[in-house]
């Protein structure tokens, strides 16, 4: 009798609250549109022929699938070398990222140090300094060392601390650990070294995937870096090849072919996310404020 008296949520639900359940699902689904339409009309103009790109009125599927865009995208510019250079570069700064600023974060996190806190203030005080404030310092390092024309200025700072917010958020998300682990693996006679990549690397993989995810979007992205210290065209990254479309053809930019190279650079993105979603959400709910 109790168990068929038992009255589900949906049932329970009055009218007032499923009609506000429906308008926060059209209010999410129309924000979802918006957002996601760019991405529709890029791949629809990479499917495109050069006339039907301009006509009126603009039509989302195309008449004819011009899949020789595609193609056309690896003959106008170096395309696939330009892919395989960000592909190595990113790889390697995803990697460079994630490992320093664990190591940072953990720091921060358990060792104990006189002024720890102070110091990390001071660390985090430097999100609020403009990148543009050292592009010309930095610069003028890396020239005085050679570097310039090379892939060491993109690559060698991203095993540099890891950067101010990766090390925040890793930091929050250790503190949530419990000490008692670490506890545990001291008397069973591990150091530092071994708790670190025994214990508290498996239990942050969410926050570790979470910081990859950005470190990832950020340098694959990266237009500024590249255009200052890269000069040979052999040696460009993906956002520099876009570019070359444009600046290859000044009187008529290829449209078709440039959506094209543009949709094959966004795919990596996207197809990450998806696959890595579940633990970027859990990253992010995981990840405390204590302390």
């Amino acid at each position: 009798m109790k168990a068929s008296a038992a009255i589900s949520p949906e049932r329970s639900a009055t009218p007032a609250q499923h009609l506000r359940r429906a308008l926060t699902h059209v209010v999410l689904l129309a924000g979802a549109v918006v957002f996601v339409f760019p991405l529709l009309w890029m791949v629809s103009t990479s499917l495109k022929q050069g006339a039907e790109i301009f006509s009126t009125p603009p039509t989302l599927i195309p008449s004819v699938f011009e899949w020789n865009n595609y193609s056309a995208a690896f003959d106008i510019v170096p395309f696939g070398r330009h892919y395989l250079n960000s592909v190595v570069i990113v790889s390697v700064c995803v990697f460079g990222n994630v490992l320093t600023a664990a190591m940072c974060a953990y720091g921060f996190a358990r060792l104990r140090a006189p002024g720890r806190n102070w110091i990390f203030g001071v660390f985090l005080a430097t999100m609020m300094l403009p990148p543009q404030v050292m592009m010309i310092p930095l610069f003028i390092g890396f020239q005085k060392i050679g570097w310039i024309d090379t892939w060491k200025p993109l690559i060698v700072p991203a095993f540099l601390s890891g950067g101010a917010f990766n090390v925040f958020l890793l930091r929050q998300f250790f503190m949530t650990i419990p000490r008692d682990l670490e506890e545990a693996g001291l008397i069973d006679g591990c150091s530092r070294i071994a708790i670190f990549a025994r214990i508290i690397l498996p239990l942050s993989r969410p926050a570790l995937v979470t910081i990859a995810i950005f470190s990832f979007m950020y340098h694959w992205n990266d237009f500024l870096t590249p255009l200052i210290y890269l000069h040979d065209q052999d040696k460009y990254t993906l956002a520099l090849s876009l570019n070359l479309f444009k600046g290859m053809y000044i009187t008529k930019t290829p449209w078709g072919p440039l959506m094209a190279a543009s949709v094959m650079m966004v795919a990596p993105v996207v197809a990450l996310f998806f696959a890595l979603q579940r633990h970027f959400v859990e990253g992010i709910a995981l990840t405390g404020l204590k302390g």
